[in-house]
């Protein structure tokens, strides 16, 4: 016996995931990490691939593909001039919006948006505000879709129109990690 069977319903569920794991003792209580249980309840979700991960050290330059990052909890990619405790720790940009714009002749290299990830696999404008993803160990929390347009920006003077201000997305980071190009990056919870 387990100690689950003396609980309500709703606590022996969680002492059956828990034991699935294998991580309840036989008083009942659970010794389980979150991470643990993000990846039982989230082991066949969407996955998405990491393409690139890009940083600059000043704002309003590109930021360049460096194939391995540092990513701080609640604060954002190490070294990263948008660092910091703020809402837009982390960017993201679907690599097919990428291709998309490329394939109207733009001549653009993963970070000339400004993106810390280019992600194959997702429409990240599509998703609600609060959706949770996951890489290696980092987790990522979406707190706004696009952001206000530069207009000067290199990209807008070149071809009159940038993709960031409508399909970039911004993310806090909920616990940090490193990641590398070729990473799995799954949406654990969609808000």
């Amino acid at each position: 016996e387990d100690g689950c069977e003396s609980h309500s319903s709703e606590f022996n569920a969680g002492c059956i995931e828990t034991e699935h794991l294998g991580h309840t003792d036989h008083g009942g209580d659970s010794v389980i990490t979150e991470i643990e249980i993000l990846n039982h309840i989230h082991e066949n979700a969407d996955m998405g691939k990491v393409l690139a991960v890009c940083t600059s050290e000043k704002k309003g330059t590109q930021k360049e593909d460096v194939g391995t990052i540092e990513v701080i909890e609640d604060y954002g990619v190490k070294g990263d001039a948008h660092a910091g405790k703020w809402h837009r720790q982390v960017s993201l940009l679907s690599y097919e919006k990428i291709e998309e714009f490329r394939n109207r002749g733009a001549q653009v290299e993963f970070g000339a948006f400004g993106e810390n990830f280019v992600v194959e696999g997702y429409d990240f404008k599509t998703l609600p505000i609060g959706s949770r993803f996951k890489c290696n160990d980092v987790i990522l929390e979406l707190t706004q879709i696009g952001k206000e347009c530069h207009q000067g920006c290199a990209i807008y003077q070149t071809m009159g129109d940038c993709i960031m201000p409508r399909e970039g997305v911004f993310c806090k980071v909920l616990h940090g990690g490193t990641v590398k190009n070729g990473d799995e990056f799954t949406l654990i919870e969609e808000a």
